[in-house]
């Protein structure tokens, strides 16, 4: 596990394993939030890390947490960040939790980006399945889950077993530099062609 959460923006126990979801605080609704307080219930030294967005997010949380017999505690709220520092404390992390019905979007590009490998659940609409094409660009889709059932399943399969999660990180690390999600000078010259398409079938 990561240790020493400690960039003046978190402290936690050195043994503890850290989930994430900087999300902003209307993407966490009910059934995803009480799937996140399941996971606590299952890992006793594990917290989660969310983004403070707004003053009403962390004592609505946190009642939340409660409500579920989860201890207040172990809900750690950072708030905002320049660019370089948020990406470096992302690296931290050791598990990022994507939202349910609005996956993360930028959250999800820079949690990759940040090396952080992240677990979403694929949706029926748009919004809620931008994760799971991340992934599946980066070629990582074992990380992407079908049910929720599926997610908490691979949640607590990689929270316990660190030389798996190690090995995702690895993966993406590597995978961050020539897969097609970040590769832009490649993004450039796919969209330059389909412009180029549809200039010749307008011209007739």
């Amino acid at each position: 596990m990561q240790s020493r959460l400690n960039i003046r923006i978190l402290t936690v126990q050195e043994k503890a394993l850290v989930l994430a979801s900087f999300n902003q605080g209307y993407k966490i609704e009910p059934v995803m939030f009480g799937l996140w307080m399941e996971l606590l219930q299952a890992l006793p030294d594990a917290v989660l890390w969310l983004w403070r967005g707004n003053d009403g997010i962390e004592p609505n949380l946190k009642k939340e947490a409660t409500a579920r017999g989860i201890d207040p505690a172990r809900l750690i709220f950072a708030g905002r960040a320049t660019t370089q520092r948020h990406l470096r404390r992302l690296g931290l992390a050791d598990i990022a939790l994507d939202p349910r019905i609005v996956n993360g979007h930028t959250t999800t590009s820079d949690a990759l980006w940040a090396g952080l490998p992240m677990l979403t659940r694929r949706g029926t609409a748009y919004a809620g399945r931008v994760a799971a094409s991340m992934l599946t660009a980066l070629d990582l889709p074992e990380l992407v889950a079908e049910t929720a059932q599926g997610y908490e399943s691979l949640a607590l399969v990689l929270a316990r077993d660190p030389a798996r999660l190690k090995g995702l990180r690895d993966r993406l690390a590597a995978n961050r530099t020539t897969a097609p999600l970040f590769d832009t000078p490649r993004f450039t010259r796919d969209l330059e062609k389909i412009y180029l398409r549809l200039a010749q079938r307008s011209n007739g």
